[in-house]
């Protein structure tokens, strides 16, 4: 196990209990405060530590970093392009001066009073530039789910969906951070008993759980990378909210697949938690039959052990859980995406993202849209304003939590992704 992640790791700065940070987690992000240009920090308790500063008073200076202002642009692209040997020095040097038996920076009160900000006084950012952006489909609870609604039970999922982990080439201009307005989106629906279609706001507007990996690594044109090596090339992880307009998606989908009904938002969780912060929550992946072709093939624990949940607020109201699903659930995991993302020679970016597609779990509670929970409406949820939810309405803000959990070990979480929804423009 990396140092770093040792359970009985302590930190001179206060982190709360059950807090989503603490020192053996230490996610990455892009802040800003009082208007100076936005900077890399890491969290930890209800703190951001500033990399930039960090760097500038020479506490990485051993580390003999091959660009010394990574920490100080405006996204984390640079940074992940040194590559994975340096992501976990520099996450084990900041957990080394964090750590409550080093007085390196604990001892230091000019330094710690130009690093620490609290939380709730910076503005967190998009953390990366994102280049392209694949969502996949590999939930196959959630593909049976939708494909007995529209095709029916025995037709549930397509023929090639045991084979591979379908994907299609998504909006990357429209991913957000959390906390940015999503504005309803505007299209064409067609009932099915209208003989012509409509143009009007979005009726069916829907949320769909997700995470997504971020590129680490670039590879060339004609190149492929291996289920093996998959892992070098994923930086890190972040809740991913779809915003999905189902009428919308319905009437445009055939023959090519998802348009206008995504591409209008997708909003992210501010921090990047890294695979090395999550390797103690690694389990076995979903048996898979039949037998996928040898490049999908892999060893080891793929999955993750990550608790996920949904919440709808209402404006002016309490929020209602309406989720709780699991990232372990996924039939496809991240080294299979890759591997076959790439399989074609297909090149990628330092700062792609790549979404797991929706992540229902095996009972109802657990579905992770709307089109699941309600049923295409016939289930409506109850809100505790006595109000109904089929599908999102204007002024309702959806909230998606993730964190990792178990005795023995540092709670790893990821924060939250929130996104209001407002009338259409």
């Amino acid at each position: 196990m990396i140092e770093a992640n040792n359970p009985d790791l302590k930190s001179w700065v206060e982190v709360p209990a059950n807090s989503d940070f603490p020192i053996q987690n230490l996610p990455f992000g892009i802040f800003s405060i009082n208007n100076a240009s936005p900077r890399a920090g890491v969290a930890i308790g209800n703190f951001v530590v500033d990399l930039s500063v960090l760097s500038e008073l020479g506490f990485f200076d051993q580390l003999e970093l091959a660009d010394n202002t990574v920490f100080h642009k405006q996204v984390l692209n640079d940074f992940m392009a040194l590559g994975k040997p340096v992501w976990t020095a520099v996450r084990n040097r900041i957990s080394e001066l964090l750590r409550d038996d080093n007085p390196e920076l604990r001892d230091n009160s000019d330094a710690k009073r130009q690093v620490l900000y609290p939380l709730q006084m910076v503005q967190m950012h998009l953390p990366v530039q994102v280049g392209d952006y694949t969502d996949f489909y590999s939930s196959i609870e959630h593909a049976t789910n939708v494909g007995t609604m529209f095709r029916g039970k025995e037709n549930a999922l397509p023929a090639n969906w045991l084979h591979l982990p379908i994907g299609y080439h998504g909006r990357a201009s429209s991913i957000v951070v959390s906390g940015t307005p999503v504005y309803r989106p505007k299209g064409q629906t067609k009932a099915d008993d209208a003989a012509m279609p409509t143009y009007q706001p979005s009726r069916l507007l829907d949320f769909e759980l997700e995470m997504a990996f971020i590129v680490g690594q670039s590879t060339n044109m004609g190149e492929s990378i291996t289920t093996k090596k998959a892992e070098e090339h994923i930086f890190g992880m972040v809740l991913f909210n779809d915003w999905s307009a189902r009428d919308i998606q319905k009437w445009e989908y055939v023959p090519l697949g998802p348009f206008l009904g995504k591409s209008f938002a997708s909003s992210i969780s501010p921090w990047i938690v890294t695979l090395d912060a999550l390797d103690p929550y690694r389990v076995a992946s979903p048996q898979q039959e039949p037998e996928v072709l040898p490049y999908l093939q892999f060893e080891g624990k793929k999955n993750f052990d990550i608790q996920l949940e949904v919440s709808i607020q209402p404006e002016n109201q309490e929020e209602k859980l309406v989720c709780q699903s699991n990232f372990k659930y996924m039939y496809w995991n991240m080294a299979q995406q890759l591997a076959h993302h790439t399989v074609n020679g297909c090149n990628i970016n330092v700062g792609d993202m790549c979404a797991s597609g929706t992540i229902s779990g095996k009972d109802e509670t657990a579905y992770g849209s709307m089109l699941e929970l309600t049923w295409r409406g016939s289930k409506p949820i109850s809100m505790p304003d006595g109000t109904e939810r089929k599908f999102i309405q204007d002024n309702d803000t959806v909230i998606m939590r993730g964190f990792c959990q178990k005795e023995g070990f540092a709670r790893i979480g990821f924060g939250e992704v929130t996104g209001k929804v407002f009338p259409a423009i």
